[in-house]
Protein backbone atom coordinates (compact mmCIF):
# COMPACT_ATOMS: atom_id res chain seq x y z
CA UNK A 1 0.00 0.00 0.00
CA UNK A 2 1.47 3.33 -1.06
CA UNK A 3 2.48 5.69 1.70
CA UNK A 4 0.23 8.66 2.25
CA UNK A 5 1.54 11.88 0.70
CA UNK A 6 4.21 10.10 -1.43
CA UNK A 7 4.67 11.85 -4.81
CA UNK A 8 3.88 9.80 -7.86
CA UNK A 9 6.26 9.24 -10.82
CA UNK A 10 3.96 10.90 -13.33
CA UNK A 11 4.77 14.40 -14.64
CA UNK A 12 2.63 17.28 -13.37
CA UNK A 13 -0.43 18.00 -15.43
CA UNK A 14 -2.88 15.71 -17.14
CA UNK A 15 -1.86 12.07 -16.99
CA UNK A 16 -0.43 10.83 -20.29
CA UNK A 17 -0.08 14.38 -21.75
CA UNK A 18 3.39 15.63 -22.68
CA UNK A 19 3.54 19.41 -22.32
CA UNK A 20 7.08 19.73 -23.76
CA UNK A 21 5.91 20.40 -27.35
CA UNK A 22 4.02 23.45 -26.08
CA UNK A 23 7.40 25.15 -25.62
CA UNK A 24 7.69 25.21 -29.43
CA UNK A 25 4.65 27.45 -29.80
CA UNK A 26 6.33 30.81 -28.92
CA UNK A 27 9.17 30.15 -31.36
CA UNK A 28 6.70 29.12 -34.06
CA UNK A 29 4.67 32.29 -33.54
CA UNK A 30 7.81 34.42 -33.88
CA UNK A 31 8.75 32.66 -37.13
CA UNK A 32 5.25 33.09 -38.52
CA UNK A 33 5.04 36.76 -37.52
CA UNK A 34 8.53 37.81 -38.62
CA UNK A 35 9.14 35.57 -41.64
CA UNK A 36 6.29 33.49 -43.01
CA UNK A 37 3.61 36.18 -42.97
CA UNK A 38 5.79 38.95 -44.49
CA UNK A 39 7.06 36.52 -47.12
CA UNK A 40 3.56 35.33 -48.05
CA UNK A 41 2.25 38.90 -48.13
CA UNK A 42 5.15 40.07 -50.28
CA UNK A 43 4.76 37.14 -52.65
CA UNK A 44 1.06 37.85 -53.17
CA UNK A 45 1.76 41.57 -53.56
CA UNK A 46 4.33 40.86 -56.28
CA UNK A 47 1.56 39.25 -58.38
CA UNK A 48 -0.70 42.29 -58.13
CA UNK A 49 0.99 44.93 -60.31
CA UNK A 50 -0.43 48.40 -60.64
CA UNK A 51 -0.81 47.81 -64.39
CA UNK A 52 -1.17 44.71 -66.52
CA UNK A 53 -1.52 41.04 -65.68
CA UNK A 54 -0.31 39.14 -62.66
CA UNK A 55 3.11 38.33 -64.18
CA UNK A 56 3.82 41.80 -65.56
CA UNK A 57 6.10 42.78 -62.69
CA UNK A 58 8.37 39.79 -63.29
CA UNK A 59 8.32 40.38 -67.03
CA UNK A 60 9.20 44.02 -66.42
CA UNK A 61 12.10 43.06 -64.15
CA UNK A 62 13.73 40.77 -66.71
CA UNK A 63 13.15 43.10 -69.66
CA UNK A 64 14.24 46.46 -68.24
CA UNK A 65 18.04 46.78 -67.88
CA UNK A 66 17.72 49.02 -64.83
CA UNK A 67 16.27 46.04 -62.98
CA UNK A 68 17.89 42.86 -64.28
CA UNK A 69 21.26 44.59 -64.59
CA UNK A 70 21.38 44.87 -60.80
CA UNK A 71 21.79 41.07 -60.54
CA UNK A 72 25.20 41.03 -62.20
CA UNK A 73 26.30 44.12 -60.27
CA UNK A 74 25.32 42.53 -56.95
CA UNK A 75 27.02 39.24 -57.79
CA UNK A 76 30.13 41.08 -58.96
CA UNK A 77 30.35 42.62 -55.49
CA UNK A 78 29.14 39.75 -53.31
CA UNK A 79 31.14 36.86 -54.80
CA UNK A 80 34.60 38.49 -54.56
CA UNK A 81 33.82 39.73 -51.05
CA UNK A 82 32.80 36.21 -50.01
CA UNK A 83 35.90 34.61 -51.50
CA UNK A 84 38.21 37.17 -49.88
CA UNK A 85 36.57 36.91 -46.45
CA UNK A 86 36.39 33.13 -46.34
CA UNK A 87 39.67 32.44 -48.12
CA UNK A 88 41.57 34.99 -46.05
CA UNK A 89 40.16 33.80 -42.74
CA UNK A 90 41.12 30.12 -43.21
CA UNK A 91 44.93 30.50 -42.80
CA UNK A 92 44.59 32.96 -39.90
CA UNK A 93 42.11 30.71 -38.11
CA UNK A 94 44.32 27.70 -38.83
CA UNK A 95 47.30 29.43 -37.17
CA UNK A 96 45.17 30.47 -34.19
CA UNK A 97 43.52 27.09 -33.61
CA UNK A 98 46.02 26.52 -30.78
CA UNK A 99 46.22 28.95 -27.85
CA UNK A 100 48.62 31.84 -28.51
CA UNK A 101 50.09 34.45 -26.21
CA UNK A 102 48.17 37.37 -27.71
CA UNK A 103 45.21 35.42 -29.07
CA UNK A 104 42.60 37.34 -27.08
CA UNK A 105 44.01 40.67 -28.20
CA UNK A 106 44.10 39.61 -31.84
CA UNK A 107 40.57 38.22 -31.67
CA UNK A 108 39.33 41.44 -30.08
CA UNK A 109 40.90 43.54 -32.84
CA UNK A 110 39.27 41.36 -35.49
CA UNK A 111 35.86 41.52 -33.82
CA UNK A 112 35.77 45.32 -33.43
CA UNK A 113 34.35 46.00 -36.98
CA UNK A 114 31.32 43.83 -36.17
CA UNK A 115 30.46 46.03 -33.19
CA UNK A 116 30.75 49.22 -35.25
CA UNK A 117 28.24 48.28 -37.94
CA UNK A 118 28.26 49.06 -41.65
CA UNK A 119 27.23 52.71 -41.30
CA UNK A 120 30.03 53.64 -38.89
CA UNK A 121 32.54 51.71 -40.97
CA UNK A 122 31.39 53.60 -44.05
CA UNK A 123 31.70 56.93 -42.24
CA UNK A 124 35.19 56.04 -41.10
CA UNK A 125 36.25 55.04 -44.60
CA UNK A 126 34.93 58.30 -46.01
CA UNK A 127 36.96 60.22 -43.44
CA UNK A 128 40.22 58.28 -43.67
CA UNK A 129 40.22 56.98 -47.25
CA UNK A 130 38.50 59.82 -49.07
CA UNK A 131 40.32 62.18 -51.46
CA UNK A 132 41.27 64.41 -48.50
CA UNK A 133 41.66 61.59 -45.99
CA UNK A 134 44.80 60.86 -44.00
CA UNK A 135 45.76 57.93 -46.23
CA UNK A 136 45.89 59.98 -49.42
CA UNK A 137 47.55 62.86 -47.59
CA UNK A 138 50.25 60.57 -46.23
CA UNK A 139 50.90 59.06 -49.65
CA UNK A 140 51.07 62.52 -51.21
CA UNK A 141 53.43 63.83 -48.51
CA UNK A 142 55.81 60.92 -49.00
CA UNK A 143 55.71 61.38 -52.76
CA UNK A 144 54.34 57.91 -53.42
CA UNK A 145 51.46 59.23 -55.54
CA UNK A 146 50.86 62.41 -57.50
CA UNK A 147 47.07 62.47 -57.35
CA UNK A 148 44.77 61.13 -54.60
CA UNK A 149 43.67 57.54 -54.94
CA UNK A 150 39.97 57.07 -55.49
CA UNK A 151 39.01 54.53 -52.82
CA UNK A 152 35.46 55.69 -52.14
CA UNK A 153 32.31 56.35 -54.15
CA UNK A 154 33.16 53.48 -56.48
CA UNK A 155 33.25 49.68 -56.64
CA UNK A 156 36.41 49.34 -54.54
CA UNK A 157 34.97 51.31 -51.66
CA UNK A 158 31.97 48.99 -51.39
CA UNK A 159 34.12 45.86 -51.73
CA UNK A 160 36.56 47.05 -49.07
CA UNK A 161 33.69 47.85 -46.73
CA UNK A 162 32.28 44.34 -47.12
CA UNK A 163 35.69 42.86 -46.42
CA UNK A 164 36.13 44.96 -43.27
CA UNK A 165 32.71 44.06 -41.88
CA UNK A 166 32.48 40.48 -43.19
CA UNK A 167 35.96 39.16 -42.47
CA UNK A 168 35.57 39.02 -38.65
CA UNK A 169 32.28 37.14 -39.04
CA UNK A 170 33.87 34.54 -41.34
CA UNK A 171 36.96 34.29 -39.15
CA UNK A 172 35.03 33.58 -35.96
CA UNK A 173 32.91 30.92 -37.63
CA UNK A 174 35.84 29.10 -39.20
CA UNK A 175 37.88 29.36 -35.99
CA UNK A 176 35.04 27.74 -34.05
CA UNK A 177 34.89 24.86 -36.55
CA UNK A 178 38.68 24.37 -36.57
CA UNK A 179 38.98 24.33 -32.79
CA UNK A 180 36.36 21.58 -32.72
CA UNK A 181 38.59 19.23 -34.73
CA UNK A 182 40.62 16.85 -32.57
CA UNK A 183 44.30 17.89 -32.87
CA UNK A 184 45.41 14.32 -32.18
CA UNK A 185 44.35 13.46 -35.73
CA UNK A 186 47.00 15.71 -37.25
CA UNK A 187 49.61 14.49 -34.78
CA UNK A 188 48.85 10.91 -35.71
CA UNK A 189 49.17 11.80 -39.39
CA UNK A 190 52.50 13.52 -38.68
CA UNK A 191 53.89 10.35 -37.13
CA UNK A 192 53.07 8.60 -40.43
CA UNK A 193 55.03 11.16 -42.41
CA UNK A 194 52.24 13.52 -43.49
CA UNK A 195 53.41 17.09 -43.99
CA UNK A 196 51.30 20.09 -42.88
CA UNK A 197 49.82 20.61 -46.35
CA UNK A 198 48.81 16.95 -46.58
CA UNK A 199 47.38 17.12 -43.06
CA UNK A 200 45.24 20.09 -44.02
CA UNK A 201 44.10 18.50 -47.27
CA UNK A 202 43.24 15.05 -45.96
CA UNK A 203 42.22 15.76 -42.36
CA UNK A 204 41.20 19.34 -41.71
CA UNK A 205 39.60 20.18 -45.05
CA UNK A 206 37.20 17.19 -45.15
CA UNK A 207 36.15 17.76 -41.54
CA UNK A 208 35.88 21.50 -42.11
CA UNK A 209 33.84 21.16 -45.33
CA UNK A 210 30.33 21.24 -43.75
CA UNK A 211 31.16 24.28 -41.60
CA UNK A 212 33.01 25.92 -44.47
CA UNK A 213 29.95 25.61 -46.71
CA UNK A 214 27.72 27.14 -44.05
CA UNK A 215 30.20 29.99 -43.56
CA UNK A 216 30.29 30.67 -47.31
CA UNK A 217 26.49 30.79 -47.41
CA UNK A 218 26.17 33.16 -44.45
CA UNK A 219 28.93 35.49 -45.65
CA UNK A 220 27.49 35.50 -49.18
CA UNK A 221 23.97 36.35 -47.99
CA UNK A 222 25.40 39.15 -45.88
CA UNK A 223 27.31 40.56 -48.88
CA UNK A 224 24.48 40.00 -51.37
CA UNK A 225 22.08 42.09 -49.30
CA UNK A 226 24.48 45.05 -49.13
CA UNK A 227 22.71 48.41 -48.99
CA UNK A 228 24.27 51.10 -46.73
CA UNK A 229 27.77 50.56 -48.10
CA UNK A 230 26.56 50.66 -51.69
CA UNK A 231 24.89 54.02 -51.03
CA UNK A 232 27.49 55.70 -48.78
CA UNK A 233 30.68 54.36 -50.34
CA UNK A 234 29.61 53.50 -53.87
CA UNK A 235 27.87 55.05 -56.83
CA UNK A 236 24.21 54.02 -56.34
CA UNK A 237 23.19 55.43 -59.70
CA UNK A 238 25.85 53.49 -61.59
CA UNK A 239 28.49 50.84 -60.83
CA UNK A 240 27.13 49.91 -57.39
CA UNK A 241 23.40 50.00 -58.05
CA UNK A 242 22.75 46.67 -56.37
CA UNK A 243 19.43 44.87 -56.33
CA UNK A 244 18.54 46.13 -52.85
CA UNK A 245 18.76 49.72 -54.13
CA UNK A 246 16.37 48.81 -56.95
CA UNK A 247 13.87 47.52 -54.39
CA UNK A 248 14.28 50.65 -52.26
CA UNK A 249 13.78 52.99 -55.21
CA UNK A 250 10.68 51.12 -56.35
CA UNK A 251 9.13 51.39 -52.91
CA UNK A 252 10.13 54.86 -51.69
CA UNK A 253 10.79 56.81 -54.89
CA UNK A 254 8.31 55.29 -57.35
CA UNK A 255 5.85 54.27 -54.58
CA UNK A 256 5.31 51.00 -56.43
CA UNK A 257 5.22 48.56 -53.55
CA UNK A 258 4.16 45.73 -55.80
CA UNK A 259 7.30 46.11 -57.91
CA UNK A 260 9.42 46.45 -54.79
CA UNK A 261 7.99 43.15 -53.56
CA UNK A 262 8.82 41.56 -56.90
CA UNK A 263 12.44 42.70 -56.65
CA UNK A 264 12.60 41.39 -53.08
CA UNK A 265 11.19 38.01 -54.14
CA UNK A 266 13.70 37.68 -56.96
CA UNK A 267 16.48 38.72 -54.61
CA UNK A 268 15.46 36.07 -52.09
CA UNK A 269 15.10 33.44 -54.80
CA UNK A 270 18.62 34.10 -56.08
CA UNK A 271 20.03 33.86 -52.58
CA UNK A 272 18.25 30.57 -51.89
CA UNK A 273 19.38 29.11 -55.23
CA UNK A 274 23.03 29.97 -54.61
CA UNK A 275 22.89 28.78 -51.00
CA UNK A 276 21.35 25.47 -52.11
CA UNK A 277 24.06 25.06 -54.75
CA UNK A 278 26.83 25.67 -52.20
CA UNK A 279 25.32 23.30 -49.62
CA UNK A 280 24.89 20.59 -52.26
CA UNK A 281 28.64 20.62 -52.96
CA UNK A 282 29.86 20.38 -49.38
CA UNK A 283 29.75 16.58 -49.53
CA UNK A 284 32.32 16.50 -52.33
CA UNK A 285 35.14 17.62 -50.05
CA UNK A 286 33.85 15.46 -47.23
CA UNK A 287 33.79 12.28 -49.31
CA UNK A 288 36.87 13.04 -51.38
CA UNK A 289 39.62 11.75 -49.08
CA UNK A 290 37.47 8.82 -47.94
CA UNK A 291 37.12 7.54 -51.50
CA UNK A 292 40.55 5.98 -51.40
CA UNK A 293 42.47 8.66 -53.28
CA UNK A 294 46.23 8.83 -52.69
CA UNK A 295 48.39 11.86 -52.26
Amino acid sequence: MAARGKPTDSAPGIAGFDAAPLLFIPAALVVVALFLYPFAYGLLLSFTPTKGGWLDNYARFFTEPRFWGTISITLWIAIPATLINVGGSIPIAFLMRDPLRYQRLLTTILVVPITLGTVLVAEGMLRYMGPQGWLNRALLDFGLIETPLRLTHNYWGVLLSLVITGYPFAFLLILSYLTGIDPSLSRAAATLGARPLAQFRHIYLPLLAPGLAITVCLVFVQAFSVFPSAVLLGAPAGPTRVISIAAYQSAFEDYDYSMASTVAMIMGGLQLAIVAAVLSTRGLLYRGPASGGKG
